[in-house]
């Protein structure tokens, strides 16, 4: 394991070598039930010999700064001629593909997936996506776990989107699990009342560092809200604090210990679900909020997490009928995206809120979300109820001319430049 200042020397000598591929683990908020059926064991093509080393961490030096600054100029000077390269190469199906985050369940069609076999090598070939989320019911053993992301690596052309879940605190799709033996950690308000940032930090860092040994490259977290409703019903100690420049202060921190630990992570539930009374996992959702009130308030742990480097947001599927209209939810309204873009800066990945969750699957088909999410400047759609039916919305809607292949490859493009950027794709990877 390396820590402090050795992180900057390492990380500086892979970017002049060339950045080595790793898995990601992309894992939105989402109360994921067990699947129904029978568990289906599938012949595994190759088994690879993976060594798992994971020691709980406490405080850890800072990365150095001057190899962060570094490594911002070197990314800065190749990833778009990179990304540009490889998005020549894709053919329109593989380019639609992308743009989805889904269940390794919805990408096989098998009850439940614990295994990275045949079936998964077929499947991901021929229905490339962009990630697949894992749920504890996934996680069974460290060395089972470990095996099943490095094979489906090894089936994708186009390295994969490996996410998970794993705020700390209440939500814990891998620490769970008492054979993983993750580093207990505790809710994120406790942390934000210590007053200690660099608490947040190593929450960061040690969930990035333990994650990534197991082969994930990509954390659903830190959650981004203020606890600004005392009767919010979803987020309340998953957040860090009710005061903004609290919770501005520890998400900051966190996401610079995700990115120490080379951790994708992912600031949600923008544009902020801790002012909501409803749940969006049973129920539409909204804000009363203005824009000015959000902009003091809501906004400012995003800002901070977007001013540290995150490479991800995920959009909420929340109304804001004082900004927008009272019908779409955040995640399809082009106003919302627009303002995080432009507003706050946001030259990331957006991702949506899983689309399973009763505030969309309630009023929308797969297709009709998919779609209107894409419009509206989405990147990726997370957990579609009907997968399937939602690429063939995508499809319908490039051939009438609702959408175009030159928006695809915008989303595209983004996706690939986080991938290439933490170096889960290579020169010659897809070649």
């Amino acid at each position: 394991m390396i820590l402090g200042e050795e992180i900057g020397r390492v990380k500086k000598l892979v970017l002049v070598i060339g950045l080595s591929a790793m898995t990601v683990v992309f894992a939105g908020c989402v109360k994921a039930e067990r699947s129904a059926g029978v568990v289906h064991a599938e012949v595994p093509v190759t088994r690879s010999e993976v060594e798992i080393t994971i020691t709980p961490t406490a405080a850890v030096e800072r990365g150095n700064e001057s190899g962060q600054e570094f490594r911002d100029v070197i990314l800065e000077q190749s990833i778009p001629d990179e990304a540009d390269g490889l998005l020549s190469q894709m053919t329109l199906e593989e380019k639609v593909y992308q743009l989805f985050f889904v269940t390794p369940e919805q990408l096989t069609g098998i009850g439940q997936v614990v295994e990275a076999g045949q079936t998964t090598k077929e499947s991901i070939e021929k229905y490339p996506v962009g990630g697949i989320v894992y749920f504890s019911q996934n996680i069974e053993t460290r060395e089972q776990t470990a095996t099943m992301l490095n094979n489906l690596q090894s089936y994708s052309r186009i390295p994969v989107f490996t996410g998970v879940d794993e705020e700390g605190g209440t939500v814990r799709r891998v620490g769970s699990n008492s054979l993983i033996g993750m580093t207990e950690i505790p809710d994120m308000l406790s942390i934000g009342e210590s007053g200690d940032a660099s608490r947040a930090y190593d929450v960061g860092y040690t969930l990035g560092t333990e994650c990534k040994a197991l082969g994930f490259n990509l954390d659903f977290a830190p959650v981004a809200d203020v606890y600004s409703n005392p009767e919010n019903t979803v987020i309340g100690n998953r957040s860090f604090s009710t005061d903004p420049g609290v919770a501005a202060d520890m998400v900051g921190s966190c996401v610079e210990g995700f990115h120490v630990a080379n951790m994708i992570c992912t600031l949600k539930h923008f544009p902020g679900h801790g002012d909501t009374f409803a749940d969006s996992h049973y129920t539409a959702a909204s804000t009363q909020k203005s824009l000015a009130e959000l902009e003091q308030e809501e906004f400012l742990p995003f800002e901070r997490g977007i001013d540290a480097g995150a490479d991800l947001v995920m959009m909420g599927h929340i109304l804001t009928p004082s900004i927008t209209d009272s019908y779409t939810p955040a995640s399809l309204s082009s106003e919302m995206v627009s303002i995080l873009r432009n507003d706050l800066n946001f030259k990331g990945v957006i991702i949506t809120d899983a689309m399973n969750m009763a505030a969309i699957s309630d009023y929308y088909s797969s297709s009709e979300a998919s779609v209107a999410a894409i419009k509206a400047g989405v990147d990726m759609i997370l957990m579609p109820v009907d997968f399937h039916a939602a690429v063939t919305g995508i499809f319908e809607a490039l051939e009438n001319g609702e959408l175009t292949e030159t928006m695809i490859d915008e989303h595209v493009r983004r996706i690939l430049e986080v991938k290439i950027g933490h170096g889960l794709i290579v020169k010659g990877d897809t070649e």
